[in-house]
């Protein structure tokens, strides 16, 4: 699967969809996102049940900011329309796929409990 451009419209509906996806938060002036590009963009080749979403922070301004970016590259990964993963910096392959495989293997059914009870009135 190739990478989506995430924009406003599409952002909420691409999170919040059942099965993993990942989102790149980059811009064209960024060394390390330029970097990064290749690394995410084979990771999408090879796992063809993810979705691979980018996000343009200069023309994305807005929703850069509404997503808290202060950093770029940040990778975000959410399982199941839950955010489960948040980091900035260029991850190296071994790295990106490390993560992968820790969102596969996510008991989602455990980690909607932690955060039903972390939502409890106190």
């Amino acid at each position: 699967m190739t990478t989506v451009t995430l924009t406003a419209e599409s952002f909420a509906d691409t999170v919040t969809a059942e099965g993993i996806t990942l989102v790149d938060w980059w811009a064209s002036w960024c060394g390390p996102c330029r970097q990064f590009a290749p690394i995410y963009e084979t990771a999408s080749a090879k796992h063809e049940d993810i979705t691979f979403g980018s996000v343009n922070t200069e023309e994305e301004q807005q929703l850069a900011a509404q997503a808290q970016i202060t950093s770029i590259p940040t990778l975000m990964v959410f399982r199941d329309g839950v955010l489960v993963f948040s980091q900035p910096g260029a991850l190296p392959e071994s790295g990106l796929e490390q993560v992968i495989q820790a969102v596969r293997d996510l008991d989602m059914d455990d980690v909607k409990r932690q955060i039903a009870e972390q939502e409890k009135p106190a």
